[in-house]
């Protein structure tokens, strides 16, 4: 009696956790313009808001509520917090929707990606690969925005405590820690949008679609936060917390807020990064 087996025959040397390595991607993805154009963005706004003050002179909340933005010239430290305040809730969403949004799909609209999964690079693996690059990009994207905003303020305003606008300080110490945890913070609260673009980039083959589609779905949750008849349910919206950060840079930190906005977060993106390995794994790749 004879046993059969099958065996699959695949090329000599060939190991599927080997092929399209990170540093590949990286590289592919760093050279693109879109990735240099946004990098210049967020390197130039803390020039332009220097600009900004120097021309309308010191900022003012023309009211009788304090805010963040009324220390902007105390300290580099201050104007390092004031860019992460002013960006945070759309300009930093842009090229989240762009890292995560643009990948997947712009291979689909260069007739690409069928090639690359011909290689034959795994359909998780090629995922993965992507999906991780993206998130370093943006993560990437967060980081450079303060830690320019750091140098031109200092540079600007000299080196100094957080001022913080209730009143006290956090020396400079205690300043970069707290920086570092909103901006880990802003990088989680953006899962969210990370998610809706990957995903939307595994549905389409349109980037701008998967881009826009993106962004456009996150302004609407932005909307319903805004909506105070909505009542509690505004809690399970991730807008609703986005700005949770702020507690992170008083005297004493409440951190009930983050734990709560990040809870929401990571879990909407894990539903929807699921969802696009799903999606992509039974897809007809025909382009």
């Amino acid at each position: 009696m004879s046993t059969l087996t099958e065996r699959t025959e695949v090329a000599s040397g060939y190991r599927a956790g080997r092929t399209l390595p990170l540093r590949v991607e990286l590289v592919r993805q760093l050279k693109r313009r879109r990735t240099l154009v946004m990098f210049g963005i967020l390197a130039v706004l803390p020039f332009v808001l220097v600009a900004a003050f120097a021309i309308g002179g010191e900022p003012d909340g023309g009211g009788d509520r304090i805010t963040l933005m009324d220390t902007a010239t105390a300290s580099g430290a201050n104007f390092a917090a004031v860019n992460l305040f002013v960006s945070a809730g759309f300009l930093l969403v842009i090229p989240v929707a762009l890292f995560c949004g643009d990948t997947v799909a712009s291979e689909a609209s260069w007739s690409s990606l069928r090639y690359l999964l011909a290689a034959p690079v795994p359909r998780a693996r090629l995922l993965w690969s992507k999906l991780v690059v993206g998130l370093g990009l943006s993560l990437a994207a967060m980081v450079l925005l303060p830690v320019v905003a750091l140098a031109v303020g200092t540079a600007a305003y000299g080196w100094g405590p957080l001022q913080i606008p209730t009143g006290g300080s956090l020396d400079t110490g205690t300043a970069a820690q707290r920086l570092l945890v909103v901006v880990a913070y802003v990088f989680v609260s953006q899962l969210v949008t990370a998610g809706l673009a990957f995903w939307l980039s595994v549905k389409t083959d349109a980037p701008l679609g998967a881009v826009g589609g993106a962004v456009g779905l996150t302004i609407v949750g932005n909307v319903l936060d805004a909506v105070t008849a909505l009542g509690d349910w505004r809690h399970f919206l991730p807008a609703h917390w986005q700005f949770a950060w702020a507690d992170a840079v008083q005297p004493r930190p409440e951190w009930s807020g983050m734990i709560q906005g990040t809870a929401i977060s990571v879990t909407y993106a894990l539903v929807l990064f699921a969802l696009a390995f799903r999606g992509f794994a039974r897809k007809d790749v025909v382009s």
